[in-house]
């Protein structure tokens, strides 16, 4: 058991220390002025066009001078127009020539930050102060504990509902087992506690980053007005209807003894419940990616399916667990009765599954080409070795019926043994019994001490007869001594002979390897719910991947920004590159290697290569050389022709870290 909770907690460890900052549904698919684009006049006004809904505040785009003051009037101009999300904000009049900074940061429909930046130039380039935050949305210690609350709340969830649709319809007996009411009451503590959490932490995840906003109650209140804060409110007052359906459960049909009676009140229960359940499920699918993209109208009552289908079998294997280890005895109709549930929650997975992987991910590029992708073969894996652990499971649950069925036979066998002996005259036992009680109480219990016996046996043995004997008064605290020692040798026998029981002992370890792998399974899962979908990630490359161009100023330089990630360690940066004069003929480059904060990184290699697809010309290899930490230059680069020339700049951070990155620039 030990050695399994230590591998199911490092394979935990993993997933969790891989994960990125969460990554949103919703994604920037374009912006006017472009990234890196060069305008001759300043505009009035920058948008920003989104794949998805987002939620706008006033402070959710702003636009920085080179000196890093405010160029915005802070109106936020609302552009949609049909399916096209566009969001702008206007510009003060006058403004100088320079380089300028957009930052923005928003929440996307399906309750994620998002936040990015990038620049463009009015008349030409110029160096700028302004310094962006290395946090991203949604990271930091703030965003690392609401991840963790998450994924208590899918816990908690799982163990509440799995754990009482157990009891109802699995092993009504278990609703009296004082270590199974502890497990679902647990489950309602987690969920409970984690919702708390998440609302209070809601507003610095979506907003400041800071841990110390927790207690921002002007924030707090700005989080109840939006989706996600309904949906987290909504959620902890269908909990207060489930705490009352976990105190009917264990209290009034536990202590129901008549048939009729007990089953009214289970139907109650089993009816009531469900729609609890399915309401606190609802609030995961009305908040979170079920509720944006394609389809919402089938996806949202898909995804409360698929949540109470993994409650069923993962809380209800947890509770099983926990019956095996701590209960007394689980019924082996109990066990068969769950193998039936877990293979109907395993169907509705798969069928809710693949609907929800169309639609998340669209495309078998987006299947391996994307982190979301790549999650759900992840989350596919685990589930197929889940399923196979579940089988052996099953094996063993069949192997226990045939050796109860067995056992109750030969119980019967001796039941009828014993009726046919009382049936026999018992006048050579009573004579027996006589000639033993003849020489009194007092001279057995003498004799047995003086043959050295302990007193307590003799005391134990002789009790029936020492208070069948006329004159002796019974002594009701050594009975009820008696009483509490026999109940627990009879419990220590009873448990000695299921550990000893191997067709036991293998469903156990079977169940248990089961709940390690759903560890990790429920991880990927939380991890998967955070990401992007794969489709929405294609989708915003197509719209405002690398074809977006900058259209140059004439008889001015061409200044662009590459942003980068090599996968490694600092791998994360901007590229800088400036054509100057940015026309035919021969050019100076210039290429600054960026830290997201603005500081120069040093990197071992940098290439880059031109090429003029429309004519046939190139790729046209250019080596610059380093001048200081962050600065490459290259002299006489020939741009022969005009045209849009495609740029591609390959960074090189470690020996085997690199990365190409590209985009396309006009060139008259």
């Amino acid at each position: 058991m030990a050695r399994l909770l230590v591998l199911a907690a490092a394979l935990l460890g993993v997933l969790l220390a891989g994960a990125a900052p969460a990554s949103a549904h919703a994604a920037l698919t374009g912006s006017d002025p472009g990234d890196g684009a060069v305008v001759a006049t300043a505009p009035k006004e920058v948008g920003l066009t989104f794949s998805e809904q987002v939620a706008m505040s006033a402070d959710s785009i702003r636009v920085l001078d080179p000196s890093g003051r405010r160029a915005d009037t802070g109106e936020i101009i609302d552009l949609c127009s049909g399916a096209v999300v566009k969001y702008g904000v206007a510009l003060r009049a006058g403004l100088p020539d320079g380089t300028y900074t957009v930052a923005w940061q928003t929440v996307s429909a399906d309750s994620h930050p998002i936040a990015g930046a990038f620049t463009f130039s009015i008349g030409a380039p110029s160096a700028t102060s302004v310094a962006l935050p290395e946090q991203t949305a949604g990271g930091g210690v703030v965003g690392a504990l609401y991840g963790i609350a998450r994924y208590l709340s899918y816990a908690g969830f799982a163990v509440l509902v799995g754990g009482g649709a157990f009891v109802l319809l699995c092993w009504p007996r278990g609703a009296g087992v004082r270590p199974v009411q502890r497990t679902v009451v647990r489950g309602w503590l987690t969920l409970t506690g984690a919702t708390l959490v998440m609302l209070l932490l809601r507003g610095p995840y979506t907003g400041s980053g800071k841990l110390a906003d927790v207690f921002d109650l002007a924030g707090l209140q700005a989080v109840l007005q939006t989706k996600t804060g309904a949906a987290l409110t909504s959620r902890l007052l269908l909990l207060g209807a489930a705490a009352l359906f976990v105190a009917v459960l264990f209290g009034a049909y536990a202590r129901r003894t008549d048939p009729k009676e007990r089953k009214d009140l289970a139907f109650g229960l089993g009816l009531g419940g469900t729609v609890v359940a399915a309401g606190i499920a609802g609030t995961w699918a009305l908040a979170e990616h079920a509720s944006t993209g394609i389809q919402p109208g089938i996806a949202m009552p898909v995804d409360i399916l698929h949540l109470l289908a993994v409650a069923a079998w993962l809380g209800g294997l947890t509770t099983l667990l926990v019956a095996l280890y701590r209960a007394p005895s689980v019924e082996r109709a109990a066990v068969e009765r769950f193998s039936r549930v877990a293979f109907v929650s395993v169907a509705a997975l798969v069928a809710t599954g693949l609907y929800q992987s169309w639609r998340q991910v669209g495309s078998w590029s987006a299947l391996t080409g994307t982190r979301y992708g790549q999650l759900l073969l992840v989350k596919i894996g685990l589930m197929a070795v889940l399923v196979g652990i579940a089988w052996i499971s099953r094996r063993w649950t069949r192997r226990l019926a045939e050796r109860t069925a067995s056992e109750t036979e030969e119980e019967e066998r001796e039941k009828e043994l014993e009726k046919d002996l009382q049936e026999e005259p018992e006048d050579g036992l009573e004579d027996g019994l006589e000639d033993g009680l003849e020489g009194g109480p007092e001279k057995e219990l003498e004799g047995e001490r003086e043959g050295g016996e302990p007193e307590g046996e003799g005391l134990r043995e002789g009790t029936d007869t020492a208070e069948s004997a006329p004159g002796d008064e019974p002594d009701p605290e050594r009975a009820a001594q008696l009483a509490r020692q026999r109940a627990a040798m009879a419990t220590a026998r009873r448990k000695k002979a299921r550990d000893a029981d191997p067709e036991r002992t293998g469903l156990r370890r079977s169940v248990l390897t089961e709940a390690a792998v759903a560890v990790v399974l429920l991880a990927v899962t939380t991890v998967l719910t955070s990401t992007e979908p794969g489709r929405t990630e294609e989708e915003a490359a197509r719209n405002g991947g690398t074809t977006a161009g900058s259209a140059a100023v004439p008889d001015r330089p061409v200044d662009i920004r590459l942003p980068f990630d090599t996968g490694g360690v600092d791998g994360k940066g901007v590229v800088r590159l400036s054509l100057d004069p940015g026309r035919t003929g021969a050019n100076a480059l210039h290429l600054y290697v960026e830290r997201p904060n603005g500081k120069p990184l040093d990197v071992p290699e940098i290439k880059v290569n031109l090429t003029l697809e429309e004519k046939g010309v190139g790729p046209l290899p250019v080596a610059p050389d380093r001048i200081q930490t962050g600065h490459w230059s290259a002299s006489g680069v020939q741009l022969p022709l005009p045209g849009e020339w495609r740029i591609q700049v390959t960074v090189r951070t470690s020996d085997i870290d690199q990365t190409t990155i590209e985009k396309n620039v006009k060139i008259g």
